[in-house]
């Protein structure tokens, strides 16, 4: 088998659904007006793309690129997929080289699944090992990316600081919080919501609720909604009617 871009293309195509397509595209919002309006699909779902990653695990940065700028959705996630999986068997060089190779086409990682599927596991978790390694207080990386005019690249953000939650460390999710509170994109409130989520989960409730207090009542409904999500029933009422 040739690990190369048009071969792995093949292999999706092989497995497209045009009944699933149509549902995804719809899912998905790929019409007029709609924030991945344009994007197309074959209809392959998430497990069969990963069988497809799995396959072409070496695949090289040079061909997972031509996989990258392909405008069908699926072949864009398996691209992803590969450089998860790559990453996450590499040394810190090749993480690192993964790492900037992210960033630089970030502009083709272009819906929330594709952020979500990739963005913590080599954007979040590059960033928490350098902090980690080199004691920084900052990454200039990810504050470019907070500041972006680019909805995906500030989804890529906050979905970086998920790895961070992980490992108890709830500094960078809200301070980017902080930044994104009016942000105006509504995928932005729901990823940001849910970030606060799992700091209340995976953290400390005590700590969501001190930062939720000065602030909700000028949340985005929708970020509150998404934050107080785990909390028992009367405490969220009490949220969502500024009673707190």
């Amino acid at each position: 088998m040739k690990l190369t871009a048009r071969a792995v293309h093949s292999a999706i195509k092989k497995s497209s659904n045009p009944k699933q397509a149509q549902l995804l595209a719809k899912f998905f919002k790929t019409g007029p007006g709609e924030y991945a309006e344009g994007d197309i699909f074959w209809g392959v779902m998430v497990p069969q793309t990963r069988k497809i990653a799995q396959a072409f695990a070496v695949l090289q940065l040079s061909e997972i690129k031509k996989l990258l700028q392909s405008p069908v959705h699926e072949v864009r996630l398996c691209a992803l997929l590969i450089l998860v999986a790559q990453f996450e068997k590499g040394d810190q060089q090749t993480q690192g080289k993964i790492f900037n190779f992210y960033l630089r086409h970030a502009r083709f990682i272009n819906n929330w699944d594709l952020v979500d599927l990739s963005a913590p596991k080599i954007v979040g978790q590059f960033s928490y090992s350098l902090i980690r390694s080199n004691k920084r207080i900052r990454i200039p990386r990810l504050e470019k990316l907070i500041q972006s005019k680019n909805l995906w690249e500030r989804r890529i953000a906050v979905l970086a600081t998920f790895t961070f939650i992980q490992h108890g460390d709830v500094t960078l999710a809200l301070s980017t919080a902080d930044q994104l509170l009016y942000d105006e994109h509504d995928l932005i409130h729901k990823a940001t919501g849910w970030m606060l989520r799992e700091v209340g989960k995976r953290c400390s409730v005590k700590i969501l609720e001190q930062y939720l207090r000065p602030r909700y009542k000028n949340m985005p409904r929708t970020m509150l909604r998404y934050a107080i999500e785990r909390m028992p029933e009367v405490q969220r009422k009490r949220y969502l009617k500024g009673d707190i």
